[in-house]
C-alpha cells in the first residue's frame, strides 16, 4: 500500500488550495480515505473521510463549507480542497487509510498560509 501526496503548497489568506492523494497497491475503492492534518506544535486534527466507492463523504463540523473531498476512481487518487483559507489553516495535511493490517499514511502535504 502506498499513498503518494502532492507538494507543498504556499497560499495567500482568503485562496483555496488542492491536495492530492495517489494511492496504490490496493483496491482504491475498498476503504474510506481520511484527510488529517497537524498544525505547528499541535495533535493531529480529523477533517473527515470519503468513500472512494460512491463518492459519500462525511466532513467535521469545524471545516463544513470550506472543505471538499473528492476520489477519481480513474486515477486512483483522492483530492482535499480548503477554501477561504486563514493562517490558522498552516499545517502538514495527511490522507490516510485504515485496513486489517493497520493504517497507511501519505507522506504528508504542507500548506502554508501567508501573505
Amino acid at each position: 500500500v502506498q499513498l503518494v501526496q502532492s507538494g507543498a503548497e504556499l497560499r495567500n489568506p482568503g485562496a483555496s488550495v488542492k491536495v492530492s492523494c495517489k494511492a496504490s497497491g490496493y483496491t482504491f475503492t475498498s476503504y474510506y480515505i481520511d484527510w488529517v492534518r497537524q498544525a505547528p506544535g499541535q495533535g493531529f486534527e480529523s477533517m473527515g473521510r470519503i468513500d472512494p466507492e460512491d463518492g459519500g463523504t462525511k466532513y467535521a463540523q469545524k471545516f463544513q463549507g470550506r472543505v471538499t473531498f473528492t476520489a477519481d476512481t480513474a486515477t486512483s487518487t483522492a483530492y482535499v480542497e480548503l477554501s477561504s483559507l486563514r493562517s490558522e489553516d498552516t499545517a502538514v495535511y495527511f490522507c490516510k487509510i485504515d485496513t486489517e493490517t493497520g493504517s497507511h499514511w501519505g507522506q504528508g502535504t504542507q500548506v502554508t498560509v501567508s501573505s
